[in-house]
């Protein structure tokens, strides 16, 4: 919803076509919505957001779809019981790296992943957060970080290699805690950058 309404071409995938459809025209401004492989297909940079119990089948689903493109992964491998988030262990490291080893020929860059879902979908709320970046391929990570910036209120930041993404992915479990006991949306802003 914030990328198309500063004219970012935005399409919507889903297991589900209809479920894309149907999300796509409660948002309106022009997004369209199909299957994960077509969007993956029809995008010049895919963004994958699912659970992370979801993650592997979908990026292997569009594995060929994203090769020579930037795949922007922002799934936080988190578990959840009665004390609340806990991360999970992920064999490649972090699901960004999974996702690098499942799409080898895609350009993997770790983001998105402390932005409140809430708060994104509030229009009336100003945004003044900042999205860590990560990936090893510095032009896609450079890209990641413009996309970002075209949101009013948001700033990408470089945060390292792709090997730090499994760090970002877990400081989400503590997030989630601070929303729980402050009743907030909690993001992260880096201080000092210019």
């Amino acid at each position: 919803m914030r990328w198309a309404g500063v004219g970012v071409d935005v399409v919507l995938g889903s297991r589900d076509p209809q479920r894309a459809l149907a999300a796509a025209a409660e948002i309106g401004s022009g997004v369209r919505g199909t299957g994960n492989a077509a969007a993956a297909e029809e995008a010049d940079m895919v963004l994958v957001a699912v659970p992370y119990a979801g993650h592997a089948d979908t990026i292997a689903e569009v594995g060929q779809a994203v090769d020579g493109k930037i795949l922007i992964d922002c799934v936080n491998p988190l578990g959840f019981d009665k004390q609340g988030a806990f991360v999970l262990e992920v064999p490649e490291g972090s699901a960004a790296q999974q996702a690098a080893a499942l799409a080898p020929g895609a350009r993997v860059v770790a983001a998105f992943h402390h932005v409140s879902s809430v708060l994104l979908l509030d229009p009336a709320h100003e945004l003044d957060i900042d999205v860590l970046v990560l990936g090893d391929d510095r032009e896609a990570a450079d890209e990641v970080i413009s996309l970002a910036d075209r949101v009013p209120g948001m700033r990408g930041v470089f945060a390292g290699r792709l090997r730090n993404a499994g760090q970002v992915e877990a400081l989400t479990a503590n997030l989630i805690s601070m929303n729980r006991r402050y009743k907030i949306h909690a993001g992260i802003r880096v201080t000092d950058l210019p």
